[in-house]
């Protein structure tokens, strides 16, 4: 082996400069060369690429987004363009590629094996957190706490006014962020397709008032997942307040995909960045490095995004078992 590839493809997510940089400096000490693919796969199809050396990451590790940068990429859709991609790879005389991503990133990477005919390599980079095969993904902890420093502050004016707030969090179609920024905000409510697949706003709205009938007029947070609710949290606050209760939606978005890593993301990025150029040289082809247990390991790209991994079920009883008071 004497070069790889790398690209930052979906959702950008806090952390991915650090992978980057960890897997560029681990490449370099194995005498090998680095090729970064702008704007995730666009840049293979478009051939849009720059060798980096240990300069180019030399102070990134501090640095939310990415700066490979990223983009969805249709082409990689089509057989046409997957056989362009590799095609474009294989000119280059890359003997593998890095994708640090989510689950849709891989499932590129395992229609792309068709073409291809080098190593694939996944990285679980996402703030979703939704990727099987890692107990967290690159980004997940610095969003929590983002959407967790934002609740707060959504309390405190909450607090003064005695109101109820409805706090949107991305997440997708999981819960992971919810439950983790609601326990950790004190929300009075979580609301996330573990919990619930259709919402009763019947029972939403008597959640509020027993609450109230224990603690009288008081502020109170409902935390809930993006896609939840057709129309999003600013419906749902429509649709509440003609049940007689009065609230305001808040929408975080996308500010919880930026911004400086936190510590834990960081050690994550370098962890798996290394660990997977190190797997690539002992021949690993269609796997995705994450960590389980607190330790590195190989996980099958195919099944990186089949939902097997479950919010804690521990929390979100409690949650449950408390809501009303």
């Amino acid at each position: 082996m004497k070069r790889i590839g790398v690209l930052t493809s979906g959702g950008d997510a806090p952390g991915m400069n650090a992978c980057v940089r960890a897997l560029v400096l681990t490449a370099h000490a194995n005498e090998l060369e680095v090729i970064g693919f702008q704007r995730g796969f666009n840049g293979v199809i478009e051939q849009q690429y720059q060798t980096l050396s240990p300069y180019h990451v030399s102070s990134i590790i501090q640095n939310g987004g990415t700066i490979l940068k990223s983009a969805r990429c249709e082409a990689m859709h089509t057989d046409a363009g997957l056989q362009q991609a590799a095609q474009n790879l294989h000119d280059l005389q890359l003997d593998a590629l890095l994708v640090i991503g989510g689950d849709g990133s891989f499932r590129g990477c395992v229609e792309l094996s068709k073409f291809y005919k080098g190593q694939l390599l996944g990285i679980p980079g996402t703030i979703d957190n939704d990727v099987d095969g890692s107990d967290f993904t690159i980004g997940f902890a610095t969003a929590l706490d983002t959407a967790l420093d934002a609740i707060d502050k959504i309390r405190d004016t909450a607090d003064a006014f005695e109101r109820i707030f409805l706090v949107e969090v991305m997440g997708r179609h999981t819960g992971y962020l919810a439950v983790a920024a609601g326990i950790a905000a004190g929300a009075e409510q979580i609301i996330c397709p573990e919990l619930a697949s259709e919402l009763d706003l019947d029972k939403i709205a008597q959640h509020v008032e027993q609450a109230r009938k224990h603690r009288g007029n008081c502020s109170y947070i409902i935390v809930i997942a993006e896609t939840m609710y057709p129309g999003g949290v600013s419906a749902l606050a429509t649709d509440l307040e003609k049940r007689g209760i009065e609230c305001r939606a808040a929408i975080l978005g996308h500010i919880q995909r930026g911004g400086r890593p936190v510590g834990a993301d960081r050690i994550l990025a370098t962890k798996l960045g290394a660990y997977a150029v190190e797997q690539l040289l002992q021949g690993a082809h269609m796997m995705m490095a994450g960590e389980i247990n607190g330790q590195a390991g190989l996980y099958p790209l195919a099944l990186t995004g089949d939902k097997k991994k479950q919010v804690d079920s521990y929390l979100l009883r409690w949650q449950q078992q408390v809501a009303q008071y």
